[in-house]
C-alpha cells in the first residue's frame, strides 16, 4: 500500500516539475535581457558598448593612417637635403599626410638654428602628434572600468527588490517567482562583464598600435637629426 501511494505522489510531482523545466527553457535570453526591470541598467550598457565600438574603429582607422608610410619617404629627404631642395623637402611632407611627415617638416622649418633647438621642436611636434593619437583612449578605459560595476549594480538592486516582494508577501512565496527574479537581475553582470572586458581589449590593442606609432616617431626624429649632424 505505501509502495503505490510513493508512485501516485511520484506520477502526480512529474507534470510540474515539466512545466517548470519548459517554462524556464522558454524564456529567451533577449527577453532577459529587455525585462523592464533591468531596462535603466541595460539601455545605458548598450550605449557605452556602441560608443566604444565605434571609438575603437574610428581610432584604428586613423592609426593605420598615422603608421602607414612611403617606402622612399627618409631617402627623399636625405636627397632633397644634401641637395639644399628645402622646399622640395617640404613640399613633401605635406604631401603625405602622416605624423612622420609633420614632424620632419616642423624640424625642416628650423633649419638654421642651433641643432638643439630644432630637436627641441621635433620632439614637441611629437608630443602634439602622440596627445592627438591618445586623444579619446581614455573613455575606452572609463567604459572598461564602469561598465561591469553597472552591472553589478543592477544585479544587486534587482535581488533587493525580489527579497522585498517576498517580505511582502510572505503567504504567497514561491521559489520560481524568486528565482525568476534573480536571474532576470543577474543578467545586468553579465552584461556589464561583456561590454567591461570588450571595451578593455579594445584599449589595450588601440594603445599597443599607439605604441608602435610612437616607436616609429622616434626612430624618425633619430633619423632626421643624424642627418643634420652630417650636413653641418
Amino acid at each position: 500500500m505505501n509502495h503505490l501511494m510513493l508512485l501516485q505522489v511520484a506520477t502526480e510531482t512529474i507534470p510540474v516539475a515539466t512545466e517548470q523545466t519548459a517554462g524556464v527553457q522558454e524564456t529567451s535570453y533577449f527577453k532577459l535581457v529587455f525585462a523592464l526591470n533591468s531596462l535603466w541598467i541595460m539601455i545605458p550598457l548598450f550605449l557605452m558598448l556602441g560608443f566604444a565600438i565605434y571609438l575603437f574603429i574610428k581610432k584604428l582607422m586613423v592609426l593605420n593612417r598615422a603608421s602607414r608610410e612611403e617606402y622612399n619617404f627618409m631617402n627623399n629627404i636625405r636627397d632633397f637635403i644634401h641637395d639644399g631642395k628645402l622646399d622640395s623637402a617640404v613640399a613633401l611632407c605635406k604631401g603625405t599626410e602622416n605624423p612622420s611627415a609633420r614632424l620632419i617638416e616642423k624640424g625642416l622649418s628650423r633649419i638654421g638654428r642651433p641643432l638643439d633647438d630644432i630637436r627641441t621642436a621635433v620632439e614637441n611636434e611629437g608630443n602634439i602628434e602622440v596627445g592627438r593619437l591618445e586623444k579619446g583612449v581614455s573613455a575606452l578605459a572609463t567604459i572598461a572600468a564602469i561598465a561591469p560595476m553597472m552591472g553589478f549594480l543592477g544585479t544587486v538592486v534587482g535581488m533587493v527588490s525580489a527579497f522585498h516582494n517576498m517580505a511582502a508577501d510572505p503567504n504567497n512565496f514561491n521559489i520560481g517567482t524568486l528565482s525568476s527574479g534573480i536571474y532576470t537581475a543577474m543578467i545586468t553582470t553579465v552584461a556589464g562583464l561583456i561590454v567591461g572586458v570588450l571595451a578593455l581589449v579594445f584599449h589595450n590593442m588601440i594603445v599597443s598600435k599607439i605604441s608602435n606609432v610612437v616607436y616609429m616617431l622616434e626612430i624618425r626624429t633619430t633619423e632626421f637629426m643624424d642627418l643634420l649632424h652630417e650636413n653641418v
